[in-house]
């Protein structure tokens, strides 16, 4: 957990680094965990949100499910970097791995079915990881749909945290299933777009998430090495996007339809 107060002030802007700093000394970090080299925690702001870093090596990789869209890392992840320089959490995977060494195959199977059972997301994660069938691009759509339903309020509308879905992308990516993969990118951007009229004034963070969704559906595309009459099929998704009515996000998928064809075309 290499990380001190000048890396944490290069990351974000001054203004930032000081709400940060306040919300790490009013207490406003609920959780605080370390599993290896991840992090997770939660920041109470006018929400409570979460927040993630990630250490690799060199790298640092921050996300907040906040909607800020200022330049640099937000005051959620700053408390939360600095509480780790000041006080490197404990990495409980050591533990882990050490109980692990221990348990016998038949319990280790009737612990992962007990919480298979009582946790929904944890099935999606470990079909995605280890399954052969994935749901359809209406399936995923319909849960993100309820989402939206879910965190309605009239005349406020929070920043929903999407990380669920992409990280059962990720798994499928890691097996090297791109059209899976691409389904639930696929899913995030369409009825995160058909949404437009509930964004309201987090609108900045559900552009970033259409960002997101429409790289990763573009990276999953090229990946399977798709003949021209494939390719066209697959572009064809992003171009209904940008050509929808009202045209809120059109430009988003517009140049990312462009880049898409550059890259295919290399």
């Amino acid at each position: 957990m290499n990380v001190d107060e000048k890396t944490i002030r290069d990351r974000s802007t001054d203004a930032v680094f000081e709400r940060g700093q306040n919300y790490r000394d009013e207490g406003r970090i609920q959780r605080l965990d370390r599993f290896d080299d991840l992090v997770t925690a939660a920041v109470r702001g006018s929400n409570l949100y979460d927040v993630t870093v990630e250490f690799g090596g060199r790298s640092l990789d921050t996300q907040c499910t906040c909607p800020y869209d200022g330049g640099g890392d937000c005051k959620h992840v700053v408390a939360v970097l600095l509480d780790i320089a000041a006080n490197p959490p404990q990495d409980e995977s050591e533990a882990i791995e050490t109980v692990l060494e221990d348990v016998s195959a038949d319990d280790l199977r009737g612990f992962v079915r007990d919480a298979l059972a009582e946790h929904a997301e944890l099935r999606e994660q470990f079909l995605a990881r280890f399954g052969d069938d994935h749901k359809s691009v209406e399936e995923y759509r319909e849960e993100i749909a309820q989402l939206f339903e879910q965190h309605a309020d009239p005349g406020v509308y929070d920043a929903i945290d999407f990380s669920r879905f992409f990280e059962i992308a990720k798994q499928y990516r890691n097996r090297d299933r791109y059209l899976a993969a691409a389904t639930v990118y696929r899913a995030v951007f369409e009825e995160v777009d058909e949404k437009y009229n509930w964004v309201d004034g987090a609108y900045d963070h559900y552009a970033r998430t259409i960002q997101t969704a429409i790289e990763g559906y573009a990276d999953c595309i090229l990946a399977t090495d798709p003949t021209p009459e494939e390719f066209d099929t697959y572009a064809g998704v992003l171009e209904a996007r940008a050509t929808s009515e009202p045209p809120i996000n059109s430009d988003q998928f517009w140049r990312e339809l462009d880049n898409l064809e550059e890259r295919y075309n290399e």
